[in-house]
């Protein structure tokens, strides 16, 4: 089940830490964020390593879609109305600024950067989209209604952004991480103010990112309160209609459709990590359907976390963690708000100002109602009196047999039949 991406791409080889180390930056977690990081960084001369338990890129970035845009749903409404509009317009402008950035990197690099333009589509009615188009024009977003698309199912219109992008992201990847200074195989063991020790010896920085998709550091932060996980699913077609742009139903759990090469991108059937949902099955019966002659070339899923009024985790850790950053929570839109972490907290780490801070602070409220949510699924994730438990914090473990795992309904962790960790917070394998 490896994505089209691995299959595709070669990524380079980095040694294993070996011994103590002093550096003025450390970030942990060598996904796509974290590089991002290190190669901003190391733009603006400053000393830093990045530690990576695995591979770079092994984990939600070799199964992204990689789709890299500022329209993220229709969310700007919603900023608006929860925020108000000088916060709903800083993001727009930190995402459009993301988005620019990778189109100056990608001139150089054979990544598959290609221009499209990105909808969002509604099946049932067109009140949601009038709404957001509302909203973007009151931030002067260059948004647009349009009543068809190309697609093989009845809508009732969709909110089109243009001039957006999509890449390979591993070959992207491959193209920033040389000359950076990274050490992969090394798992940080134990984090301490200003120390982390791993399993290549010890490092000491003044400042540390967490750039490990879910925040491992459980002490503080409360972001085992604040985040909860959604797997999603996609299917690689060959030999169906190429993708004109790249499109997502307005509804949670709908489809999402772009192309690569000779390849149609198709995803969906998300769902809460340990509930049941559409999988690959429903992408599998919405392509017979429409496409009978398309194939699955590959299939693959991927997690993302969630935070609790769709806004990223970036920033200061916590109010008591001077030194520590997190990027987090990135709501399915981790290309661009993965860039977005590393401008962000390289200003933060410099000690510049920057206008983003408050929008994406980590210490912003949790009084929204996915938290009354969030403590409901734990709270029965550690009553249920069923074994496997999860060692992170204690949940019982649900099977899931379409990917043969054991999944963690609370906080999303996920483990094989034979207990090997597959995705985190828990940093462990378990005992099955």
């Amino acid at each position: 089940m490896d994505s089209i991406w691995i299959k595709t791409a070669r990524l380079p080889h980095f040694p294993p830490m070996e011994g103590d180390l002093n550096t003025h930056v450390l970030i942990i977690g060598g996904g796509l964020a974290g590089l991002l990081c290190a190669h901003r960084l190391e733009k603006e001369g400053v000393d830093y390593a990045l530690v990576e338990a695995g591979r770079i890129c092994g984990g939600v970035t070799q199964n992204t879609t990689a789709k890299i845009t500022s329209q993220h749903g229709l969310l700007y409404a919603r900023l608006v109305r929860t925020f108000g509009l000088e916060t709903a317009r800083l993001y727009l402008e930190a995402n459009q600024r993301a988005l620019e950035e990778y189109r100056t990197l990608c001139r150089t690099l054979d990544c598959g950067f290609i221009q499209r333009d990105a909808f969002v589509y509604a099946t049932d009615s067109r009140n949601r989209l009038d709404q957001e188009l509302e909203a973007l024009r009151r931030l002067g977003a260059p948004a647009e209604f349009v009543p068809r698309l190309p697609l093989p199912l009845p809508i009732a219109g969709a909110v089109r952004f243009p001039r957006q992008a999509q890449f390979h992201p591993l070959q992207f990847a491959a193209g920033i991480a040389p000359g950076l200074r990274i050490f992969e195989h090394t798992k940080v063991l134990e984090l301490a103010p200003g120390r982390a020790v791993t399993t290549g010896g010890t490092v000491r920085a003044e400042h540390m990112i967490l750039a490990t998709h879910f925040p491992i550091l459980n002490k503080h932060g409360g972001y085992f309160l604040k985040l909860y996980q959604h797997r999603s699913y996609v299917l690689a077609l060959e030999n169906a209609p190429e993708a004109e742009g790249m499109y997502l139903d307005a509804d949670e759990g709908g489809l999402s459709l772009r192309g690569w090469d000779k390849y149609l991108l198709l995803g969906g059937g998300s769902h809460r990590t340990g509930k049941q949902g559409g999988g690959w099955q429903e992408l599998e019966r919405f392509a017979r359907r429409h496409w009978p002659e398309a194939a699955p070339a590959a299939r693959w899923a991927t997690q993302d976390c969630m935070t609790l009024d769709g806004v990223p985790y970036i920033g200061p850790y916590a109010r008591h963690t001077p030194g520590l950053y997190v990027a987090s929570g990135f709501n399915k839109w981790g290309m661009t708000s993965a860039m977005v972490a590393a401008m962000l907290l390289t200003d933060l780490i410099l000690g510049r100002n920057n206008p983003w801070a408050a929008v994406f602070s980590p210490t912003r409220t949790v009084l929204r109602p996915q938290l009354a949510a969030n403590v409901l699924e734990s709270a029965l994730g550690l009553l249920t009196p069923t074994v496997p438990r999860c060692p992170h914090m204690g949940c019982a473990l649900r099977y899931n047999p379409q990917e043969r795992s054991w999944d963690c309904p609370c906080h999303g962790s996920r483990f094989g039949e034979d207990g090997r960790l597959l995705d985190n917070p828990a940093t462990d394998d378990k005992q099955m």
